[in-house]
């Protein structure tokens, strides 16, 4: 909220700039998602729908009980046809701009893949999974640290105190046997909220836990798989980051962020990436 009252959906602007932020850095383009007087494209609409159609495939026991879902709901199987096709579309877009453009001298993500891979198809799926990964995770890591953060001015005041004094005012596998086939699934959400992964204060908003000594010291990604590990780990994971600690501190320094209605249970909506943080009063 503004000083003259006004209200910021902080969770919609994070979301122009991340896919703004990922477009310029994978593919050299600017969307201009982030001039608010644009509405959300037909292609952001059709991207949610399908990964949120895409998470609950995954979320389902059995691949048989989706197929049957899907069979016995016409509705569904169409749109998530027609947002497959938007989204497939705008990627070979991109690649078709880009190679009009030319790409031999361009420094995007992009360009580097078109200069040593020839199938349209293949660098088709790079684009949506940059877009998968630079959008949702940046936007959604944002939302969820500020309606934190608006709960406990006294962890915004510490960032903000040492942030002036820096910058001036203004794991391994445990052996067990996993057969042939068998489908793996876990919940970074559910594991961040264990008692006995964390200790009696996990559900505690607590950013010391990450210091010792006053240093960083970030634990084991299998204990904490915000972003894989090991040979799966997220290929954005840096750029996600760094891009999150930038728009943290800059709005921190500037702003102090409430929530308007800070009693109001907080929903979860599914995304292949991760939950992203709703409020349960809607959309």
């Amino acid at each position: 909220m503004t000083q003259k009252g006004n209200i910021l959906d902080l969770q919609d602007v994070f979301r122009r700039f991340s896919f703004d932020n990922i477009c310029r850095f994978s593919f050299g383009l600017d969307p201009g998602c982030l001039q608010l007087m644009l509405s959300i494209s037909d292609f952001n609409k059709a991207f949610d729908l399908a990964s949120k159609l895409s998470a609950e495939r995954a979320m389902a026991a059995w691949p048989l009980i989706w197929k049957l879902k899907r069979a016995l709901n016409l509705v569904l199987k169409k749109n998530l046809k027609q947002a497959i096709k938007i989204v497939d579309l705008l990627a070979e877009e991109m690649i078709k701009n880009r190679r009009k453009m030319g790409f031999s001298t361009q420094k995007d993500l992009l360009s580097r893949f078109m200069g040593t891979i020839d199938d349209d198809q293949y660098l088709r799926d790079i684009v949506i999974s940059f877009l998968l990964a630079g959008r949702d995770m940046v936007a959604s890591g944002l939302t969820s640290f500020f309606w934190l953060l608006a709960q406990h001015p006294e962890v915004e005041k510490a960032i903000r105190d040492e942030s002036d004094r820096v910058m001036g005012p203004v794991g391994q596998s445990d052996g067990t046997f996993v057969r042939k086939g068998t489908r793996v699934t876990y919940h970074p959400y559910a594991m961040g909220r264990m008692e006995w992964v964390w200790s009696p204060d996990h559900l505690k908003f607590k950013p010391e836990r990450w210091l010792q000594s006053g240093v960083f010291t970030p634990v084991s990604p299998f204990k904490y798989p915000v972003f894989q590990a090991e040979l799966r780990v997220c290929l954005g994971k840096e750029m996600a980051l760094v891009a999150m600690k930038n728009v943290a501190i800059s709005l921190i320094r500037r702003f102090d962020i409430q929530v308007v209605t800070p009693s109001r249970t907080q929903a979860f909506v599914q995304s292949t990436a991760l939950c992203e943080r709703r409020s349960s009063g809607g959309d």
